[in-house]
């Protein structure tokens, strides 16, 4: 039994800017919704997958509690109108598909994908978190959660992750802090690249751990005394920064694991989605029906 929890927003952006043809209904550009629909389809049909249980997760709006907190804060200024516009529509599209959706206002979709595999790590063989995202790196849990980077077909577990960045989850949130989140808005710490961050938090785990004189600071990593002043200059915001980067892992998600069981998508629902979007490739698709 295995729980999977997708990142809608990343799948409708994912789909928005594909290469895929476009989609137009009574005057409107739904391409994106039609990209995640039928990216959903291939998900639920995969046999590797084996799906049992699943839910998606979306921001809407993109604004979070986080802007409260930081003013540079992501916002949806930038994204176009026309992908703002079909939010409401993907979710329709993703329960057409028998498929539980958090719609998150205050919180956002990443802490909803990070309460799940909190609250149902120990009840399922395996949560598959679907994003790249590195934030939920910091959810993984040996090969009982992952993260499934569907793009590249990877699939990276606590090992993979110490493997790649040098760290373990718990140091995701400050490795984020230190070295910047362009997706998110979070600046980071002048001068700090992901080489220096990974060894400081390897050794030290955590920012407030960091021994302020660069002295004490593992050998090779470069122009140390100047990084060790800015780390110092710019520790609270550091703090700050962290706290952005740290998902909320108990949102209130009114679901019971029983309510997320995947049969099949239902006939009924899908064919007039279908119709209403006036898709005919994608109406036949499925092969697991309720």
């Amino acid at each position: 039994m295995r729980l999977h929890v997708i990142d809608g927003t990343y799948e409708l952006f994912r789909a928005h800017f594909s290469p895929r043809p476009g989609h137009r209904v009574r005057g409107r550009d739904l391409k994106a919704t039609v990209g995640l629909a039928a990216s959903m389809v291939a998900l639920l049909h995969d046999p590797d997958e084996r799906v049992s249980h699943a839910a998606i997760a979306f921001d809407n709006p993109i604004r979070s509690v986080r802007n409260d907190w930081f003013d540079g804060y992501k916002t949806d200024e930038g994204v176009p109108q026309e992908l703002l516009e079909q939010f409401d529509r993907a979710e329709e599209a993703a329960r057409s598909l028998g498929l539980v959706v958090w719609s998150m206002d205050r919180y956002e979709a990443d802490d909803a994908l990070a309460t799940a595999a909190r609250r149902w790590r120990d009840d399922v063989e395996q949560v598959r978190i679907l994003t790249p995202d590195k934030d939920l790196g910091q959810s993984l849990l040996g090969e009982r959660v992952v993260q499934v980077d569907r793009l590249r077909r990877k699939v990276i577990d606590e090992a993979e992750l110490l493997r790649r960045r040098g760290i373990r989850p718990a140091s995701v949130p400050d490795y984020l802090a230190l070295v910047g989140d362009a997706a998110d808005g979070i600046p980071g710490i002048p001068g700090f690249g992901e080489k220096t961050a990974s060894l400081l938090l390897a050794a030290f785990e955590h920012i407030e751990a960091i021994p302020p004189r660069a002295s004490a600071w593992p050998a090779g990593i470069r122009g140390a005394e100047r990084l060790a002043a800015n780390l110092a200059g710019e520790r609270e915001a550091a703090l700050l920064y962290r706290k952005l980067a740290t998902l909320i892992d108990d949102v209130p998600l009114e679901q019971r694991l029983e309510d997320l069981v995947w049969t099949g998508v239902p006939r009924a629902t899908f064919e007039a989605w279908c119709d209403a979007m006036e898709v005919t490739t994608l109406r036949t698709t499925p092969t697991r029906w309720r």
